[in-house]
Parts: C-alpha cells; sequence; structure tokens
C-alpha cells in the first residue's frame, strides 16, 4: 500500500512540475469510439462529453460453458483547465446482462454493476511540435508531403487516477472493494496524410487483489474533413481476466463540436468469445480562449495588461481626433 502511495505522488509531481502545452483544436477531439487515450488535453476551459450505448454478447465453450447478452453504456467528461496541458476527466462503464449457464438446469444469473469508474487527470509533458513552423519547400510538391523522421518522435503524456468499486461486483474478483488506483503512459504520433497513431500502456487497480496490465494500440485515419476510421488492439493480462480484444469503426463529423461515432468489438477465443457494437455521441462546450503570447522578458499577464492599455489608448485617441473635429 505503502508503495502505491509513493508512486501515484511521484507521478503527480511529475505532472505539475512538467512545463509543456496541450493542442486545442477548432473542432472536437474525441477519444471515441475507441478505448484508448489521447496524449492531448481538451483545452483550457473546454467541457468535452463522449458517451455512447453498446450491446454485448459473450460465449464460452469450454467447462463451464455459459452465454451472455446484455447492454451498457460508456461515458467520460473531461474539463481542461489550469494549463493548456492539463485535464480531469470521470470514466466508467455500467452493464447490464443476464449469463446463463449451459447445463440441464439452465441457470440464469442477472448482473449489473460499473466495471468501471475512474476519476483521473492527464497531462501532455512533451509535444515534438511545440514552437515549430513547417517549412515549406517551395520546389517540391513531393518534399512538403513526404515522410519526415521526426514523425517518428511522439507526444508524451501521463495519467492518474482513482478506482471505485463497490462490494460484490459481478465483474471484479470477490475481493476487490473500495479505491484502488491506475496510472497510464500515452503516446502519440501525428503523421502527414491524416494518420494518427496511438499507444496507452496502463496499469488498473494498483493496491487491489486484481492488478490489470492493459496495452492499447490505435491507428486512425481521417480521409475527409468529416469522416475518420479506425482500428485498434487492446490486450488485457491479470490473474482475473485476459483477452485480446480488436476494435474497428469510424466517427463522423457533424459539426465543429459534436461527433457521431460506431465500432465493433470482437476476439479469436472461446473462453469466451466476445462480441461487441457501439454507438455514441461526442459534444463540447467551447469557452477555450488563446493564452496571449509574452514578448521576450515578458510575462503573459504583463502582456495583457499592456495590450488593454493599448487599447484604451487607441479609444482616447479616436474621441480626441471626433473631438476636433
Amino acid at each position: 500500500m505503502n508503495s502505491s502511495f509513493k508512486f501515484i505522488s511521484a507521478l503527480c509531481t511529475l505532472l505539475i512540475g512538467s512545463h509543456a502545452f496541450g493542442q486545442y483544436t477548432d473542432v472536437i477531439n474525441s477519444n471515441r469510439p475507441g478505448a484508448s487515450q489521447s496524449a492531448f488535453s481538451v483545452g483550457t476551459n473546454v467541457l468535452q462529453l463522449e458517451v455512447g450505448p453498446y450491446l454485448i454478447d459473450e460465449n464460452r465453450s469450454p467447462y463451464p460453458s455459459f452465454e451472455t447478452k446484455g447492454y451498457g453504456i460508456d461515458f467520460a467528461l473531461h474539463y481542461g483547465f489550469f494549463k493548456e496541458a492539463f485535464e480531469v476527466n470521470i470514466q466508467g462503464r455500467f452493464q447490464r446482462d443476464t449469463k446463463t449457464y449451459n447445463s440441464p438446469l439452465n441457470i440464469e444469473e442477472d448482473r449489473s454493476n460499473f466495471k468501471n469508474l475512474n476519476l483521473g487527470i492527464k497531462y501532455l509533458i512533451y509535444d515534438p511540435n511545440k514552437n515549430k513552423e513547417e517549412k515549406i519547400n517551395i520546389y517540391s510538391y513531393h518534399a512538403n508531403r513526404g515522410f519526415k523522421w521526426r514523425h517518428l518522435i511522439p507526444a508524451v503524456a501521463v495519467s492518474a487516477g482513482l478506482n471505485f468499486d463497490s462490494k460484490n461486483n459481478p465483474y471484479t474478483s470477490a475481493s476487490v472493494e473500495g479505491l484502488s488506483y491506475r496510472a497510464a503512459l500515452i503516446t502519440q504520433n501525428n503523421f502527414y496524410g491524416g494518420w494518427v497513431f496511438v499507444t496507452n500502456l496502463m496499469m488498473d487497480r494498483i493496491s487491489s487483489d486484481q492488478q490489470d496490465f492493459h496495452y492499447i494500440l490505435t491507428l486512425t485515419h481521417s480521409f475527409s474533413p468529416k469522416w475518420v476510421v479506425f482500428v485498434e488492439k487492446h490486450g488485457i493480462k491479470s490473474d482475473f481476466y485476459a483477452d485480446n480484444l480488436v476494435r474497428f469503426g469510424g466517427g463522423y463529423l457533424l459539426s465543429k463540436d459534436l461527433q457521431l461515432d460506431s465500432a465493433v468489438t470482437f476476439n479469436f477465443k472461446d473462453s469466451p468469445s466476445v462480441f461487441g457494437l457501439n454507438f455514441g455521441v461526442s459534444y463540447r462546450i467551447d469557452r477555450h480562449r488563446d493564452e496571449p503570447k509574452a514578448s521576450k522578458g515578458t510575462s503573459a499577464k504583463k502582456e495583457e495588461k499592456r495590450r488593454a492599455r493599448a487599447q484604451k489608448r487607441a479609444k482616447k485617441k479616436k474621441v480626441d481626433n471626433f473631438d476636433e473635429n
């Protein structure tokens, strides 16, 4: 337990002590419909909701064989504040299903609970494109659109959070209850042509009797300003459950603050086999304002005050000129 607290404390120190800038975008940048997190925050004064219902069908062939059919909802709420690179978020998944054991008695078990519920923070600690401008080669069309080695350097973010698990949760180990911890390392490569590659390495339920390791590899491609498709590999390993899931799907940008999406999830085993279908929506309330750029040797606050004084002088000059006329 003490080592877990030390780990979380060290990670939080890294979050607060690092200097980086996030990447606010003019259009919504949702994590849906995949399971991975982007390295970038939503931006200061941006509140973003991501939610979607799903259907699930699981079948186990080896003994004890069973079939599970149900539905649920994924949700996430992100809010950026303090710095462009920082966000706080709430993420969860609630499921209700019926588990039927294949036996002469056909025993049914109705279940419902949160599969996960997490309060967390995320911080971008490195952005390879920060303060860098893309130089245009006026002599070569292909040079401007070709592969560049620096695109292999990813943006890097870290996240940490608290899990909340209730007693007698059918989706966790029997001994799991109360608070546990989550920590993740996130990388993101933005390639030319609308290709993005995201990796998540996460330890979940740290300090509990069910410590889960997740790795998620997501490749997305936007082939138009409105449409994006993705494919994803999600590996899970713990003493309670292990799986290798594959997802693919797409999203459609309905407006700059609203996205619709859908995806399919499946695996390649029978202990159990998994098939899922989800639909979702992402919406943001955008109150973002660009931070004023400070002149050399001038703080941002002083620069903002200087601009305000300049505007007042301009208004006064305009009034004086009017009086003279």
